[in-house]
């Protein structure tokens, strides 16, 4: 099962204000933010990475794949997503400890 519009809408919506930004990848959703990806959305589930970011709500039962042969991400459930000022925290706490992305090479001339 892949997301569909209404839940990536309900998703950012819950991530709103934050200038995130969700772009297709593999059929599902890869979440930016300040040009790091700290989250993805597959089958209609907010996955965050697991970073140092510790909250006594993330539990174990909340680690899982979010695809099949996947790390384990954060599997946030809706009873969490409801909460939009401890969710864009989490993220906000995540994306500060994720690496920035490499930058590109330039293209070889040939």
């Amino acid at each position: 099962m892949s997301t569909d519009p209404a839940q990536l809408a309900r998703i950012l919506a819950a991530l709103d204000p934050l200038p995130v930004t969700a772009k297709r990848m593999f059929g599902e959703y890869a979440i930016y933010l300040d040009g790091r990806l700290p989250a993805f959305i597959t089958d209609g589930v907010l996955g965050v990475k697991v970073t140092s970011v510790a909250d006594p709500a993330l539990t174990p039962d909340l680690l899982g794949p979010i695809y099949a042969g996947s790390k384990d991400y954060w599997r946030i459930p809706d009873r969490l997503l409801a909460d939009t000022a401890w969710l864009q925290e989490l993220v906000m706490a995540t994306t500060a400890v994720i690496d920035p992305p490499k930058p590109r090479r330039p293209p070889s001339e040939r």
